[in-house]
């Protein structure tokens, strides 16, 4: 096709709508069961496909009647095809119910949530040379992040506290510009709690200003109990509170800062332990505790550290106290193999935050499925580190009406006969089968430029479907590829069986396939698996940052055989 005849293809394209376009042979078949001899589906048939195809068992006649009065033709009193289509590729067709909101038990300890976590929040970029700023940490807010990392040093003149990356070329924010932000926007995307983990490399007399900064700026907001917890509180009981984490203070800090430094000629790789909680010893010797930073201890919610020994005495769980344990990305991967079952007991009462490894310097990411399968609540992610592995951070997300916190499944929570825990690689029983149909997408010509994808040709478009979760659970799957269309058909289905649907997430992307370059992304999402409506959905997808296209969407179904 030449370029001059593909431009007036294009125009001549464009004056469609998908209302006018080929429904699917699925679509047309349902239609048909529904509707009248004149290719009418009334109110009654309608309320009965949103019942028994769609799955909406509280849909009521006058909801049925609603969707008709915005779609349909005045002439008729139903649906007729053209109309049907239009409302099952709209937004208010979604595959997720927005109206399901926040429906998990919200009563439970801390212990018993995954918690939407961020790693070093304050970068703007990666972890060598980017500035650090409040930016980044008000945009995890707003996206529903409840746990904000902040690495507290120093000024230059050693008077004040600023946020940075230490040893790097970071350069640094203020810390009370990223307090008072954190307060402002803490609560505008989920009422509940959020934990600001300190990576501390303060001296005592700064530890104190800290204490001042933090209660000046939180005030009553803040929850800080009068002793170590026992138990770990819900996210009801905590609801717009904000709570510290991190090691009480000592002044062996100094010296510490010391030998950083040594560690630091030794090259990146030991960026692996570089948290401040990291330290072998935790406990508090009460020697060398100074009275000037008390208060700064007090405002601590959530202690943190490893303890003395080894990783078996780290998991050792403690009637009496709580406490949150980090482990890095690396160090979790080694721990699994040798204590798995360790790891989902400690994680059942107490906290287990993970964290990237520190050769990640481009801000990339890792699989939260290793922690997140053995019961961690706070898998740490960069949230400027775009990609598959935020994708499926994305999907976590999405559950529990975004509000950041995920209840973890009972299998995670609970011991079965013989105190036995569970063993994420363990094959187990298939619980149920997921039937996925992709039907078509549609929208790519509103959202990039006609010559996006190729400058003589429409794309030619394939997608990939997958599922995320225990390791028995995830495969890939991939449609054939439609070629030189905007408005690629491919009506396929996929199975998937789930032995623990608990955990899995679906995955969702479309790329634009090239003969001599690499294939080229079209969009994505990622959605959790326990919260996928039955039936015939429009399914939105996501640009690489997670931002959702204006007009991009597949016209999928769903359903659990």
């Amino acid at each position: 096709m030449s370029k001059q005849t593909y431009k007036v293809g294009f125009f001549f394209r464009r004056q469609f709508t998908m209302a006018a376009a080929e429904a699917p042979a699925d679509v047309k078949n349902t239609f048909s069961h529904y509707s009248d001899g004149a290719g009418v589906m009334n109110v009654e048939n309608f309320h009965r496909f949103l019942i028994e195809v769609q799955k909406e068992k509280n849909v009521t006649l006058d909801d049925a009647q609603a969707i008709i009065n915005k779609y349909g033709d005045p002439k008729h009193t139903g649906l007729q095809l053209d109309a049907f289509f239009k409302y099952l590729f709209s937004d208010i067709n979604p595959p997720l119910d927005p109206t399901l909101g926040i429906h998990h038990d919200m009563t439970a300890p801390l212990s018993h949530y995954y918690i939407y976590t961020g790693h070093n929040s304050y970068l703007t970029g990666n972890q060598l040379s980017s500035d650090c700023s409040d930016v980044p940490i008000i945009q995890a807010l707003q996206r529903g992040v409840r746990v904000i990392e902040l690495d507290i040093w120093p000024n230059s003149d050693e008077d004040d506290v600023e946020v940075l990356h230490g040893r790097t070329l970071t350069t640094p924010v203020a810390l009370i510009k990223c307090l008072r932000s954190i307060k402002e926007h803490a609560f505008s995307a989920s009422e509940y709690p959020v934990v600001i983990t300190l990576e501390d490399h303060l001296t005592p007399n700064l530890q104190a200003k800290v204490a001042e900064m933090i209660t000046q700026t939180f005030g009553d907001m803040l929850f800080s109990p009068s002793e170590c917890l026992k138990e770990l509180p819900s996210p009801e009981s905590l609801k717009k509170r904000i709570m510290i984490s991190t090691k009480p203070p000592k002044e062996y800090l100094q010296a510490k800062e010391v030998k950083e430094k040594d560690d630091s000629k030794k090259g990146t790789e030991q960026d692996d332990s570089d948290e401040g909680e990291d330290d072998e010893d935790d406990e508090g010797d009460p020697k060398s505790e100074n009275n000037a930073a008390s208060e700064y201890k007090r405002l601590i919610a959530i202690h943190a550290g490893k303890g003395k020994g080894g990783l078996s005495d780290w998991l050792r769980v403690d009637p009496n106290n709580v406490r949150r344990l980090s482990l890095s990305e690396p160090a979790l991967e080694k721990a699994v193999d040798t204590h798995s079952k360790e790891i989902i007991r400690f994680t059942q009462k107490n906290l287990l935050r993970v964290y990237p490894k520190g050769i990640r310097v481009d801000s990339s990411n890792y699989d939260p499925f290793v922690g997140w399968t053995h019961g961690a609540q706070m898998v740490a992610f960069n949230m400027q580190g775009y990609g598959r592995s935020l994708w499926l951070m994305h999907g976590m997300f999405r559950a529990n009406g975004g509000c950041g916190y995920v209840k973890k499944p009972d299998l995670l929570l609970t011991a079965g006969p013989n105190n036995e825990v569970f063993d994420p690689t363990k094959k187990l029983p298939v619980k149920t089968t997921l039937k996925v149909t992709v039907y078509m997408g549609d929208g790519w010509d509103k959202d990039f430029d006609q010559t996006h994808f190729d400058t003589y040709s429409p794309p030619d478009f394939y997608a990939k479907v997958g599922i995320a979760g225990v390791p028995a659970d995830a495969i890939k799957k991939k449609t054939k590829t439609m070629d030189d269309n905007w408005i690629p058909t491919w009506d396929e289905q996929f199975e998937f069986p789930l032995t623990v649907p608990e955990l899995a997430l679906l995955r969702i992307k479309v790329l634009d396939y090239n003969r001599s370059d690499k294939d080229e992304f079209a969009g994505q999402t990622c959605l959790p698996v326990p919260e996928l409506r039955q039936g015939i959905r429009a399914v939105p997808l996501f640009d690489r940052k997670g931002e959702k296209y204006s007009s991009v969407k597949l016209f999928m179904r769903f359903e659990f055989v």
